[in-house]
């Protein structure tokens, strides 16, 4: 069970505290599927959102297969995300709460269905991300030290 990343959003754990990942469908027409495994999505600035019941992908721009042209898909049209009710309705209850969102972490292909991993989030303050970055520097200083030897 291999999974291939189409599109990963980078800055989503950067900017974000991520608790919780979910796994859903995506609804695609046909081109659109095309041109994902050809790696022409992008998650920038994009988010989810619960809307009636439903969950919906806002902001994901795919970009138009060259060889579809009978039909013409708007690239950053919002698409329906697919999970069962009482994820949806989990998902609810965590979003009203001060502060979380749903972020797309990554697209990805599964069996030949595209998948979305959607994170529960919190964001991130400056000084979290400079604590971070910090950390990340200093974790990278002892693994040099360690390969030099000196520890």
């Amino acid at each position: 069970m291999e999974k291939k990343i189409v599109c990963q959003n980078r800055k989503a754990r950067h900017d974000y505290f991520i608790d919780e990942i979910y796994e859903a469908g995506i609804v695609l027409f046909g081109p659109e599927v095309k041109s994902l495994r050809e790696g022409r999505g992008s998650l920038k600035d994009s988010y989810a959102r619960v809307k009636n019941g439903e969950l919906f992908l806002y902001n994901m721009h795919i970009t138009a297969y060259p060889f579809a042209h009978h039909l013409d898909i708007d690239p950053a049209r919002t698409r329906k995300l697919l999970m069962q009710k009482r994820e949806i309705k989990r998902l609810i209850g965590k979003t009203e709460e001060k502060g979380y969102s749903l972020i797309p972490i990554s697209t990805y292909l599964l069996r030949g269905i595209i998948k979305v991993e959607l994170g529960l989030a919190k964001g991130k303050k400056k000084y979290d991300k400079r604590y971070v970055l910090k950390e990340r520097e200093m974790k990278r200083e002892l693994n040099q030290l360690k390969k030099k030897n000196y520890y």
